[in-house]
């Protein structure tokens, strides 16, 4: 990056961390500080839950995942709209009306202790490994820009986010939020302004648009109905709905988003905000994703998106091997940028038939492409056997960064930062409220003043943002890391939306039930994963739904086995 990058980066990071904890000065009680003593109003409460959704994954991410598989991920946020219907009717009145600090406190007065500290642990769990992940993803950035080794960036990214959370506690987090998402959106805006721009002069954005399509980037909707499908539209509206449900409603890190709203009402519009404007959000990202695949259709693109383990064979005993396969490469991307130009003629005098021919023409030239790649991770794995074969988080930091002019790179790349610093500090707040509220305050000590729990509430901050880095630096074996973090909360989501589905709904159902119920279809849900029963969404649904079966069975068991005893 040039010298103007830097400095418009810098200045951007640090101008919003320094607002943040400027805004959050004075937080005095444990209130304050995890709940920005609900006050806020309900934009805040919006773009802060926007916020902490949208991290540096989505937008290293998710233009990648478009770049290689098309815009089928779209189909993930379908269940979105609907899972805020429900969670304004029922989640948000009855943890206002609680006071609740952490949504699992709520548990504890319906069911037992057991069964909140079983929720509120897996919460942990899944988060902890989840905020890991984002905060590896800017790390990626620093690594590729300067070409070092990325434990120094994960440290330094992890660091800066642990310091002004620690300050500032939630209402730090919020106003930094507030100002990140504005900041997100323009550069986001400006990105696609970009990648047209940068488009040869006979070709606009509906031909670049109609270039992707014919190489089958545009596959929004999928109406196949098939569990073995990670993406088609039943997987996003019902398995995506559970997971959003789980996600808005029980993750301490979206709850404790909106229960700094000011009102019910208030807390209600800042989600209705976030249900109305996450799809097109998200599709616009995929779009950006779509439109760089067309640029490099065009424009020679690297065999291999990662400059840092390309570099690394480049300097090793297998360079020529992996000189011959460039070679090919460039040759192969040099007929397809021909065929490219010529579909692009086709398109514009509307020949049906030249389109086709050339359509099959472009993707058998696109299948040789993937194979030489293919050759190329291979030779990377036979250097190290611990390479970073999977490039998709790099597709489009390496057009950023390599393509747009001077100071928009510094813009985009502080959007990326941006992102991960909300997602990453809305994750070690959760953590440290869950950990301090569920756990240190009602186990360990009951009756501390205000200031002890203050103080707890940071060192949590502080010890939860370690093991966050900690999973960082194991997070390159992931894959793409949009998949990683939705498949891990997967995982955890549908058993801990059954415990509190059967709260809200399942009035005769016990802790003891449902407890046993919560362990029985978690073991399930991870051996499934395992044996890869099905793709990752259905598992919110099934984990979700054996909680309420199983509880309802058990319960029955209970209450047989005391109408015994009492005839006894």
């Amino acid at each position: 990056m040039s010298v103007i990058d830097w400095i418009v980066l810098l200045v951007t990071l640090l101008a919003i961390v320094f607002y943040g904890i400027w805004k959050s000065r004075g937080a005095k009680n444990i209130e304050g500080y995890l709940l920005a003593d609900r006050q806020l109003p309900w934009y805040h409460v919006g773009l802060s839950v926007m916020a902490t959704q949208a991290s540096a994954i989505t937008f290293l991410s998710a233009p990648g995942q478009a770049y290689s598989d098309g815009l089928r991920f779209v189909q993930f946020y379908f269940g979105l709209p609907l899972a805020m219907v429900v969670l304004c009717i029922t989640f948000i009145p009855i943890f206002h009306k609680l006071n609740v600090y952490t949504a699992y406190e709520y548990l504890e007065k319906r069911f037992d202790n057991k069964t909140r500290s079983l929720t509120a642990f897996l919460f942990l769990l899944q988060r902890g490994l989840s905020t890991g992940i984002t905060i590896y993803a800017p790390a990626i950035v620093l690594s590729s820009v300067l070409s070092i080794d990325i434990t120094y960036t994960i440290l330094f990214n992890g660091l800066l986010v642990i310091g002004y959370t620690v300050y500032g506690g939630t209402k730090a987090v919020s106003y930094t939020q507030l100002l990140q998402m504005g900041i997100i959106f323009s550069g986001l805006f400006l990105a696609a302004y970009m990648v047209v721009h940068l488009l040869p002069e006979n070709v606009g954005f509906i031909d670049a648009l109609h270039v992707a399509g014919k190489m089958d980037k545009l596959n929004a909707i999928d109406t196949n109905f098939d569990l073995n499908n990670r993406y088609n539209i039943w997987s996003g509206i019902i398995g995506g709905f559970f997971l959003q449900l789980s996600y808005f409603g029980t993750d301490q890190s979206q709850v404790g988003r909106y229960l700094t709203g000011s009102s019910i009402t208030q807390s209600r519009l800042g989600l209705v905000m976030n249900g109305l404007i996450k799809i097109p959000m998200q599709f616009f990202i995929l779009l950006i994703g779509t439109l760089v695949f067309s640029f490099y259709q065009f424009y020679e693109p690297p065999v291999f998106f990662n400059n840092v383990e390309l570099d690394k064979i480049n300097n090793s005993v297998y360079h020529t091997d992996y000189e011959k396969l460039e070679n090919t490469y460039k040759l192969i991307h040099f007929e397809k940028k021909k065929e490219v130009i010529a579909l692009v003629d086709a398109i514009h005098l509307d020949d049906k038939r030249m389109q086709s021919n050339l359509r099959d023409k472009l993707q058998l030239l696109d299948k040789k492409s993937t194979e030489i790649k293919k050759e190329v991770t291979a030779l990377m794995i036979k250097n190290n056997p611990k390479a970073d074969t999977n490039d998709t988080n790099y597709i489009f930091l390496h057009f950023v960064t390599k393509q747009l002019p001077v100071g928009i790179v510094g813009l985009l790349i502080a959007v990326i930062f941006l992102a991960s610093m909300g997602s990453t500090a809305s994750g070690l707040n959760s953590l440290a409220s869950t950990t301090v509220v569920d756990f240190y305050k009602r186990i360990f000590k009951k009756n501390e003043t205000d200031k002890q729990y203050l103080a707890a509430s940071r060192w949590a901050t502080v010890v939860w943002g370690s093991f966050c880095i900690l999973v960082a630096l194991y997070a390159s074996k992931l894959g793409n890391l949009i998949e990683a973090v939705n498949i891990l909360g997967s995982l955890f989501y549908g058993t801990i939306l059954g415990i509190f589905l059967v709260a809200f709904y399942f009035k005769k159902i016990n802790g003891t039930a449902v407890f046993i119920a919560a362990l029985i279809a978690e073991a399930f849900i991870v051996y499934a994963w395992i044996v890869n029963l099905t793709a990752f969404l259905w598992l919110n649904v099934i984990g979700c739904v054996l909680v309420m079966l199983f509880a309802l069975l058990i319960q029955q068991v209970i209450n047989k086995k005391q109408k015994r005893l009492l005839v006894l």
